[in-house]
């Protein structure tokens, strides 16, 4: 379970350094990149671990599964909720497909 927690935080910082200054495009690019820096270091501060950690149990491939499910997730949560954002059907019907692939690679056989 603290893989996933892990992985879910650094996902949640991950997010908010690559989109969080869509709201700021007044900000001068040079300072949006050195704060998204600041912020991807903390988030691999988290990720890191998660997957030294998850690898014990894991692949490498079931790990990164996990992350990019997370990640879908996340994203969609700070879109709407931040970005202000719909979130259409479309989004669901891939999300969805994801979702059957997540199923073949943690399917034991």
């Amino acid at each position: 379970m603290l893989p996933v927690l892990l992985l879910t935080a650094s996902n949640i910082f991950m997010t908010i350094a690559w989109y969080g200054h869509l709201k700021y495009k007044h900000s001068p690019l040079w300072i949006v990149i050195l704060v998204s820096w600041g912020i991807a270091l903390f988030e691999y501060c988290l990720q890191v671990p998660a997957n030294r950690i998850g690898h014990s149990t894991f692949s490498a491939a079931q790990l990164k599964t996990m992350q990019e499910v997370i990640t879908l997730v996340v994203f969609s949560v700070f879109s709407i909720v931040y970005l202000k954002e719909d979130f259409k059907w479309n989004y669901l019907v891939g999300f969805a497909l994801i979702i059957g692939a997540v199923f073949f690679i943690f399917k034991k056989w």
